[in-house]
């Protein structure tokens, strides 16, 4: 989740004035007068949010053809793996991990029982940044991260990747 921060910290709170027309006014110049891009414009986005974005648009085509099988399914984002392999020359990964050589770039969590007892979902995790650095942003990382996902959905259904997906 997202959290919001204020662009001065608490010391610079105090310099703030506002003016006949409402607008903020740094008297001192220790911060910007305005924000830099109105919230609504797409330059306005984190990496994470533009990253977020693009997931979701590479799973909106398999979720078209697949919803009814995958209502059990969720997909979340991590910033990096957690796990390393612990020789990297002779690794290797589970079905349910895709990776990169030792780089995993995405691993399904089965559907269980966390930590306070409740079940759980099966679960798709996506990791940003190994994604990012194998793919220019546009077109390049909307493609490797629906292959990617792909391999996951083909992997959670126990299909081919062929099945999922039928284009070359």
């Amino acid at each position: 989740m997202a959290r919001t921060l204020h662009p001065l910290d608490a010391r610079d709170r105090g310099s703030l004035r506002r003016d006949r027309r409402g607008h903020r006014r740094d008297r001192r110049g220790r911060g910007l007068r305005s924000t830099l891009l109105p919230p609504g414009v797409p330059a306005a986005n984190t990496r994470s949010e533009s990253f977020d974005l693009v997931v979701l648009e590479a799973f909106a085509e398999i979720d078209a053809q697949w919803h009814d099988q995958l209502g059990n399914l969720d997909l979340a984002v991590d910033e990096i793996p957690r796990m390393l392999p612990r020789d990297p020359e002779t690794v290797q990964w589970p079905d349910e991990v895709t990776a990169d050589g030792p780089i995993p770039l995405a691993r399904l969590l089965p559907a269980g029982i966390d930590t306070a007892g409740r079940p759980s979902k099966a679960r798709i995790v996506l990791f940003r940044r190994p994604l990012e650095s194998r793919a220019d942003k546009g077109a390049d990382l909307l493609d490797l991260v629906h292959e990617v996902l792909v391999q996951q959905v083909a992997t959670h259904l126990g299909v081919d990747e062929d099945t999922i997906d039928p284009s070359p």
